[in-house]
């Protein structure tokens, strides 16, 4: 199996899932991956590839990379309840995306006020067919070994 790096697809504080405060997510039952703690309102493509899915409320984004890789995006955690409030698609299912293209902006303070978390979960929904999975942002790395541990 190969290993894959994905680079962040927001700005904040890169995290282990397991640090993230939900259960799903956390236990890595979506899969493996990493979150961000505090982004900053901007969800961009980490890769070329295509939308495969952007839920009505436009807090999650299913990506497919050109080779294969399958990434799900979650703003936030219970974001879902805000139906779509705080949150503007900048592309849509379907749409061919290149690497650092902007997908989305999100109005963090909208998140909080109401009451939900913005750390947002980056998992590998397809996560058996690799290996390691490095996530990167910056000077920041962590590295999900085939297990789920974090290395």
């Amino acid at each position: 199996m190969r290993d894959i790096k994905i680079l962040s697809p927001l700005n904040g504080e890169l995290i282990p899932l397991n640090q993230v405060d939900d259960p799903v997510f956390g236990s890595g039952a979506m899969g493996r991956g990493a979150a961000i703690k505090n982004p900053a309102g901007k969800v961009y493509s980490p890769f070329d590839g295509e939308i495969t899915v952007f839920f009505p409320t436009n807090n999650a984004i299913g990506l497919k990379s050109d080779d294969g890789i399958e990434l799900l995006i979650h703003v936030g955690m219970d974001t879902v309840k805000l139906n779509g409030e705080g949150f503007t698609p900048r592309a849509d299912v379907g749409d061919r995306v290149k690497r650092g293209q902007l997908l989305l902006e999100f109005n963090p303070k909208v998140i909080t006020t109401a009451g939900y978390q913005t750390t947002t979960p980056v998992v590998v929904t397809n996560h058996q067919n690799f290996g390691d999975i490095t996530f990167e942002l910056f000077d920041q790395k962590i590295i999900v070994d085939v297990r789920g541990n974090y290395i």
